[in-house]
């Protein structure tokens, strides 16, 4: 498990972050060339602004669908979440989307919203959220979950992922208290702590130099988590 959530220093964290991009490079050598990064690169940036371009925020049922396939690029691929996500309809995927942001910032309601659509579970919505909201979200994805001391074993579970937010709220919080730029957000929280776990992972280079000081909250919860695997039980995620 990677220590960079313990750490309270912005300016590692930002180094982390700076390096994001070189990451997902990396990564997408390893995945179908060059499809990780275009589609990082719209979830990332365009999503975002058409989103946000839009009188009530909401998405399309091709952007979720699009998302979907971002998600399991990213992650772990379970094709049938694909063909269930294309399966809700137009109207539903915009009715539900638009009133799940419109409910922010009770989280947990909107959560629960967007997971009335098939194929979308607690880790899914979330990243419909961290894309319109990333100040106040951060998506569910496995490495950040992984990279969280006391969230282990893992579940996909609306419950879990208010335990996971509220740390990771936690740690924005503080962090923007001691940077001056203050910019730090749950969502780029995740963006830092997916990068960190992918480097490890994968022994690439890129991060071996950052030099994470952390605090004895790692010690007080690594070894504990240490042995724990992630729970498999939901179908949607």
């Amino acid at each position: 498990m990677s220590t960079l959530f313990a750490c309270e220093d912005p300016s590692t964290w930002r180094m982390v972050y700076e390096k994001y991009w070189d990451v997902v490079e990396a990564k997408t050598k390893s995945k179908k060339p060059g499809k990780l990064l275009s589609l990082d690169k719209w979830y990332q940036e365009e999503l975002p602004t058409l989103i946000l371009s839009r009188p009530e925020k909401h998405v399309t049922q091709t952007e979720l669908v699009k998302l979907m396939e971002w998600k399991l690029t990213r992650g772990k691929f379970r094709p049938r979440l694909q063909q269930l996500v294309a399966s809700n309809s137009v109207d539903t995927v915009e009715k539900c989307s638009r009133k799940a942001f419109s409910l922010l910032p009770d989280v947990q309601a909107s959560i629960s919203e967007l997971s009335a659509l098939k194929g979308v579970g607690p880790a899914t919505a979330s990243a419909v959220l961290a894309a319109g909201a990333p100040e106040q979200t951060a998506f569910m994805s496995d490495e950040a979950m992984e990279s969280v001391p006391g969230l282990k074993p893992i579940q996909y579970t609306a419950k879990h992922y208010a335990l996971y937010l509220g740390k990771m709220v936690e740690r924005t919080e503080k962090l923007n208290k001691v940077d001056t730029l203050q910019d730090w957000t749950p969502h780029r929280l995740e963006l830092c702590l997916w990068a960190m776990n992918i480097a490890e992972q994968q022994r690439l280079p890129l991060l071996k130099d950052v030099d994470v000081k952390t605090s004895s909250v790692t010690d007080k919860c690594s070894d504990a988590d240490a042995d724990q695997r992630p729970a498999k039980k939901l179908k949607t995620r």
